[in-house]
């Protein structure tokens, strides 16, 4: 009876222990929840704190995470120019900056990288990798090295060593240290992000640096061949004037295919000055009051001769009673002729084209067109065929420029307020307008 009661007294002293034992381990687990948790709270805040810089923020982090593990020396490395393992976190600042390439045969750090496996040291007096005088900087014999990977790619490593207290780390801390490679990972995914945008800036600014520079070499000879062909230009007129009075009736039209021409190129050199003084911001319209019946007879002089031997019909189309308007009459007079130029350029032999001005319903605006049976334009293009060096197509003719005569039609017409366009589709002509206000 009295061995039953020792047996007795033991199982319950025994039971009581185990109970004991594992209310210390479930304290232990949730106090290191807890620490979990509020390290996650300090590492997060630090990832949101403005103030800090890239490199300072990691430093934050690695004083949290050795602070958890209970470690005194770790360090965070960042894969860097894709081969390199930089230190850019470190409890020892002289290892700062530290680089080591990530095939380095001797690299605890470069072999978890190269693996994407953690690394755990028991013991590195019995590793080789560690000489004595390298063994000379750590307390303790375990090192753990953890790679930060995101979608199968290494951007860092956490280091750490040295445990405190009176027993060294173990293989189950990796789970530990696991725990916040996810944490890190979005900063260092942040900090790539924002270092491409960087990149991405510093190549757009190059960019847009050589595109001023060729604006600017491109300006500077359209400047040049203006200035040189002014002189010739104005030769050539002068010298085919003086021939018209005397040339035959068999080669007058030599002659005015000749002068047709000069009066392109004049106009094409004219395009030139005024679209660079508009641009600059030079050039403001000197207005006038003007009626339109007059102006448009006017634009006819440059291409009748040129409209004749393609056998294109010229109709004028006037509405009667048109109001009067202010306007630049020089510059609306070349972009008429620049219209009707570009829609002659464009159209086959025994066709017409049309135009005229006419009022606009319900508006204090007047509409002048040109309208021809040209082949057309996609209306993809019905915008873009206004902007600089812009052409409709790669046809090559006599009267189709070089893409600035849109471009100069619709610049005179902005610093009107006006408004130019297009109506238009393939195989059904072009109907090109600009609108005044009166």
């Amino acid at each position: 009876m009295l061995l039953d009661s020792y047996d007795c007294c033991r199982q319950i002293s025994t039971g009581k222990g185990a109970a004991v034992k594992g209310a210390q381990k479930e304290l232990r687990d949730q106090d290191l929840a807890n620490r979990l948790l509020d390290s996650f709270s300090l590492i997060a805040g630090v990832i949101n704190t403005p103030r800090l810089d890239y490199h300072a923020r990691l430093g934050r982090i690695l004083e949290v995470i050795l602070d958890y593990l209970r470690v005194e020396q770790g360090s965070l490395m960042v894969l860097e120019r894709k081969k390199y393992l930089v230190v850019r976190a470190a409890s020892r600042s002289e290892i700062l900056g530290h680089e080591q390439t990530i095939d380095g045969e001797r690299s605890v750090a470069a072999w978890a990288a190269r693996n994407q496996e953690p690394l755990f040291i028991k013991d590195i007096s019995k590793d080789k990798r560690f000489d004595r005088m390298c063994r000379s900087s750590y307390k303790r014999n375990s090192l753990l090295s953890m790679p930060i990977l995101h979608k199968g790619k290494v951007l860092g490593v956490i280091n750490v060593t040295d445990k405190i207290g009176d027993r060294d780390l173990l293989k189950q801390d990796i789970t530990r240290l696991f725990d916040f490679s996810s944490i890190i990972l979005s900063l260092l995914v942040q900090e790539n992000l924002q270092q491409d945008l960087r990149r991405q800036q510093r190549t757009l600014r190059q960019r847009n640096q050589e595109l001023k520079h060729q604006e600017g070499l491109r300006a500077e000879l359209s400047r040049m061949l203006v200035h040189d062909l002014k002189g010739p230009l104005s030769e050539v007129v002068a010298n085919l004037d003086i021939l018209s009075y005397s040339v035959s009736e068999e080669n007058r039209e030599f002659l005015e295919s000749a002068q047709m021409g000069c009066d392109r190129a004049v106009r094409m050199v004219s395009n030139l000055v005024t679209i660079g003084k508009i641009e600059d911001g030079k050039l403001a319209p000197i207005k006038e009051i003007v009626t339109p019946d007059p102006m448009l007879a006017e634009s006819l002089s440059s291409i009748k001769g040129m409209a004749k031997i393609k056998g294109v019909a010229l109709i004028l189309e006037v509405e009667p009673d048109l109001p009067q308007i202010s306007l630049d009459r020089i510059l609306v007079l070349r972009v008429l002729q620049n219209l009707l130029t570009n829609a002659l350029g464009y159209c086959a032999g025994n066709t017409t084209i049309r135009f005229g001005c006419r009022r606009v319903s319900g508006k204090k605006q007047l509409e002048f067109y040109v309208q021809d049976q040209g082949p057309g334009i996609p209306a993809s293009k019905h915008r873009t065929i206004f902007e600089k060096y812009a052409r409709i197509s790669n046809k090559q003719d006599a009267l189709v420029g070089t893409g600035l005569g849109l471009y100069f039609c619709r610049l005179a017409v902005e610093i009107h307020r006006g408004r130019i366009g297009v109506e238009s589709e393939p195989g059904k002509g072009s109907r090109f307008y600009f609108r005044l206000p009166l």
